[in-house]
């Protein structure tokens, strides 16, 4: 069974910094490379958003302005995803949830999320 696992998350203070990661078990390296993963994120209130993918082939794209502050990668051989967040506002309060939507069949694979919360 494919399961996704997030971690990383917490409290921090804005300016700070969270690298949350997002596991995939369950898969072998090269059908990890078969999805695209990206992060999501829901604040509370409002509708999950997706910001972030990278592609097997590494190719990353952004929603908006996030790429400026967030950075995503992935290491196939650890069918893991990262997401790099810096200099962190308030407003970036929210579940973050790791997605891996598979680029042949569309099917998809969802974490549980993680709470990150930039609060002085």
């Amino acid at each position: 069974q494919v399961q996704i696992a997030e971690s990383g998350g917490g409290l921090v203070q804005p300016g700070g910094s969270l690298r949350l990661s997002c596991v995939v078990s369950g898969l072998n390296f090269i059908n990890f490379r078969n999805y695209v993963m990206g992060w999501y994120r829901q604040a509370p209130g409002k509708q999950r958003e997706l910001f972030a993918t990278v592609t097997g082939g590494g190719r990353t794209r952004y929603a908006g302005a996030f790429e400026a502050r967030f950075s995503i990668s992935r290491d196939d051989s650890k069918t893991t995803v990262f997401l790099q967040m810096d200099r962190l506002k308030p407003e970036d309060t929210a579940v973050y949830y790791c997605n891996g939507k598979h680029r042949y069949d569309d099917s998809q694979l969802w974490g549980q999320g993680t709470q990150v919360t930039v609060s002085s």
